[in-house]
Formats: C-alpha cells, structure tokens, sequence
C-alpha cells in the first residue's frame, strides 16, 4: 500500500498501499479534503446486492450500511443494529437498531430530505438479496434463513425491532450480514431506479453519490448526516472520494507520482522495482514522498487442478494421481518465487489455505510442501511418469497478472 504524506502453487499475499496526500481534486479553489484513488479493473456496479468483488465492495462500503460490521480486528460490532439478541437454541436473531440512521437525501423523498430507517427498510432489502430476478451473487447469504411457502422468515415487529428466523444453527451466520450484500436500501429509490439504481445509489453510508462517468470518473461527497463518531468526532473526515479507472497500471502509477492520485493498492510487476527494494522495503529515493503500508491481506491466491473424474473422463489423467498433484506442489519453491517475482511483498504459501491476518492462522502449523525436488522426482516415478516421460500436456489458465507466476511455476 503506497500513500503520499498524508496529514489526517499456494501463496498468501501480503497487502502493500502507497499513499501520497489528500488534495482538493472537484474544484481547484476549494479546500475540500478528497481522497483520491484509481481502481483498474472498473466498477460494474453501485447496488450493494452485486458487491461481489473488491472493486464495487470497496465503493459501495463508503455508501451504505448494514446491521452489523467487522472492526480492524475482524470482530463483529454494531452498525444500525446497536444490540441483538440470539435465541439460547441458535435460530432467532433479534436486532435492536437505532434511532438516528437517516438514508442520503434524494429528490423522490418528502422535501428531498432522506427519511429516517425503519425495521422494514432491512425486510425489503434482505428479500430483495433473495429475489430469483435480481440474481445477487450473494443470494447464498440467505441459505441458512428459514423459509414459509417460499417466504423468508424476516420479521419486523415494530419500527425498531428486526427477527431472523433459521433453518438451522449456524454459527457463522452473524458474520455473513457484515458483508456489504445486506446493506439497507430505500424502497422509495428502487420504486424510482429500478434496475438503474446501480448508477443512483442511496444509502445510509458516510459518504453520498455525486456523480459517475463510467469508465472516467466516480465521485463520493460526505453526507453530513452520517451517524458514526470516533470518539467526540464526527465521521467521516473525509469531504469527497475521487475514483478514476486508468485501466493501465503503468499510467496509473506515473499519475501517482505526479500526485494525481492519493493511494494505490498493490504492486503491479511494471513498477515494483522502481518502488521497492528486493527485500520488499520502500526505494530510498522515495522515503520522503511516499509512506508504504505493508501487513496482511485476507487474500489467498493458488492454482487449482482438476480432479473431478466426472469431468475427467479419461481415467489415466495424471491429475487423477495423488502422487502427481504432490509432486507438482514440491516442484517449485515459493520463497524464491516471492522473491524474485514480487520483492517480497507476500508470504509464501508454507501455512496452509488460511492467510495470516485471520483468527485460525497458525504460524506453528506448518504446510508440508517446501521445495524438494528429490522428492518430486519419486513421486512422479511412483504416479508412472519418470522424469516427466508420458506426461501428456498440461493446459494451464491463468489471467496477465499471474502469467509470470505461472511460468516459474512451469519451469
């Protein structure tokens, strides 16, 4: 994570931010504080409910909110909800919401003044998640809800109080409404925008939608009415979020050093090593222009093989063999590959699927496949391929930002 100064195969990837500073970006005489940022890969869409990536998450979290939400820590914490209640045999959630939460302002309301939230507000959009027509990605969410006639069980007994009903214990499923699918949304703006409320969001969120050029420009103005504090101070600090969609990493990167843009997220391979060292630490030439932030990102990224003899149909496939999978995972070396391919900015996968930065990680658990490549060599006489004779090709997918990965990988 790159910032300017700012005042106010199995691999575990560390995240890297680079900021600069916030600088007024929507009208050069203004003071206004606006965080600036490019996101590459573009955003599909502003509706919580198709929050389905890091792209589109990442905007629709500055514009609405959901019951509950995950501190730095990854515990579970109020939002709209200030208390709730889980039934001693695990399937009644009872949420307490507050009475303070007002939606954005828009035209289609009385006076244009948003109104305040009611407990119905979250019945309309939790349905709305598991309407077969909207196809939400996140549908799977509502999995373990309790059904009638085809009816989720959602409740709202009065204008404060919101019932779950499940299927079944299921002791993850508070940690499920944090993710930006349950987010609350006005009836009155998906009456008005229906399928165009993807580009007119209103929410309850820190920040209120100003305008989108799509594949241009996306800006975000503070909502004034915001209902979080730090402390005494009212959130957010913040008075705009700029958003640009260089497609080009390159491009992006030399906008950032002209202070175009306030923060990039990531190492992209056309610059890392004008950015960092090959030890993963910032280039001194840069030490008094860039501040870099490097810790765990709740990301795992790994090459899959098809195993699935459904698929497969042919029953000599190597990828059938156990021993041949096995040997393919001692066949590289992912210390190596993380330093030499990306300046050590990630942690070779030798822990298992679960990155650091989550709960369960455990350093002292140790994968099994280092580097041995006496011992891909015997298993792969063990599966029938000695020193890879017989082997058929081997078709590998992968997109342009993992081809060099993949290509050590293949060597």
């Amino acid at each position: 994570m790159l910032l300017k100064r700012l005042k106010s195969a199995f691999l575990a990837v560390i995240s890297v931010i680079i900021f600069i500073g916030c600088q007024n970006t929507i009208d050069p005489d203004d003071q206004r504080t606006v965080f600036r940022y490019n996101e590459s890969s573009g955003i599909t869409s502003l509706d919580p409910v198709y929050a389905s990536n890091q792209a589109n998450i990442w905007a629709v979290n500055q514009l609405f909110n959901g019951l509950v939400q995950l501190s730095d820590q990854l515990e579970i914490k109020p939002c709209i909800a200030k208390n709730w209640e889980i039934s001693g045999d695990g399937l009644k959630y009872t949420f307490f919401l507050r009475n303070d939460v007002s939606f954005h302002d828009d035209d289609f309301f009385p006076s244009g003044i948003g109104r305040k939230i009611v407990a119905n507000d979250f019945v309309n959009s939790f349905n709305r998640i598991g309407d077969p027509e909207m196809a939400s990605p996140g549908s799977w969410i509502l999995n373990h809800v309790k059904q009638t006639d085809g009816d989720f069980s959602f409740q709202a007994p009065n204008d404060s109080t919101f019932i779950i009903e499940l299927k079944q214990p299921f002791t993850p499923f508070l940690g499920l409404l944090t993710m930006q699918y349950c987010s609350v949304v006005p009836v009155e703006a998906i009456t008005k925008y229906g399928k165009d409320f993807r580009e007119h969001p209103v929410g309850t969120g820190p920040f209120r939608f100003k305008y989108w050029k799509e594949g241009v420009k996306l800006v975000f103005v503070k909502n004034e009415k915001y209902f979080e504090k730090e402390g005494v101070d009212q959130l957010p600090y913040l008075d705009a979020v700029a958003i640009t969609f260089l497609i080009d990493k390159q491009s992006a990167f030399l906008e950032f050093v002209k202070a175009n843009i306030d923060f990039m997220s990531g190492i992209d391979a056309s610059y890392k090593d004008e950015v960092l060292t090959q030890e993963g630490q910032l280039n001194p030439k840069y030490e008094n222009k860039f501040n870099l932030i490097s810790q765990p990102y709740l990301n795992v990224e790994y090459l899959a093989m098809m195993v699935d003899s459904a698929i497969l149909d042919d029953p000599d496939n190597p990828f059938l063999n156990k021993d041949f999978r096995k040997a393919i995972n001692y066949g590289f070396d992912r210390i190596k590959m993380m330093r030499y391919l990306r300046n050590n900015i990630g942690i070779p996968g030798l822990y298992g699927m679960i990155p650091p930065g989550m709960p369960s990680f455990d350093p002292e658990q140790e994968y099994i496949y280092y580097y041995k490549p006496d011992t891909a060599r015997f298993l792969l006489s063990q599966a029938g391929y000695p020193n890879g004779d017989g082997l058929p090709e081997i078709t590998l997918s992968t997109t342009s930002e993992y081809l060099d990965l993949c290509k050590y990988i293949q060597h």
